[in-house]
């Protein structure tokens, strides 16, 4: 039989991860897996009972290949002729994080669970992050596969 969770069973746990050096689309993955939930053997797909994840030092992220100067974000105003387009390294200037919230976006499903989910997402540029209080559970990327993230 199925035992589905209920909101007052929901634990939420606090993840930290240092960006430094990591790759945009692989640590998208990760932290997307865990703000939806799915890393839980409690996961149902209508609910949000994922964790929290602190990522800092998102100025000093990687794009594989050429990416870093040749992807290209597009976005539209609205108005006639009103798509606009950057780069990542024009972005990393002007919003240092915004490819990996970006990417995170663009791995969950549309609709308004997944904008509620976007919001676990915390991100910093720098060392220093303001959620100490919630003591985080650091996760290393350099000892980390895909399968432990999952399981845990």
């Amino acid at each position: 039989m199925t035992k589905f969770i209920k909101k007052d069973e929901i634990d939420n746990k606090w993840f930290e991860i240092d960006a430094t050096g990591a790759v945009v689309g692989r640590l998208a993955t990760i932290v997307s897996k865990i703000i939806r939930g799915k890393n839980k053997s409690t996961f149902t797909p209508h609910m949000d009972h994922g964790d929290f994840v602190v990522v800092k030092n998102v100025d000093q992220i990687k794009f594989t290949g050429n990416k870093f100067q040749n992807k290209i974000y597009y976005r539209h105003t609205g108005y006639p002729g009103g798509i606009k387009e950057t780069t990542p390294e024009k972005l990393n200037l002007s919003k240092p994080g915004e490819a990996l919230k970006l990417a995170v976006k663009r791995m969950l499903p549309s609709g308004a669970l997944a904008k509620k989910q976007l919001t676990k997402l915390k991100i910093y540029s720098g060392d220093v992050h303001p959620h100490a209080a919630q003591n985080p559970e650091l996760i290393d990327l350099s000892k980390l596969n895909q399968k432990n993230i999952i399981r845990n």
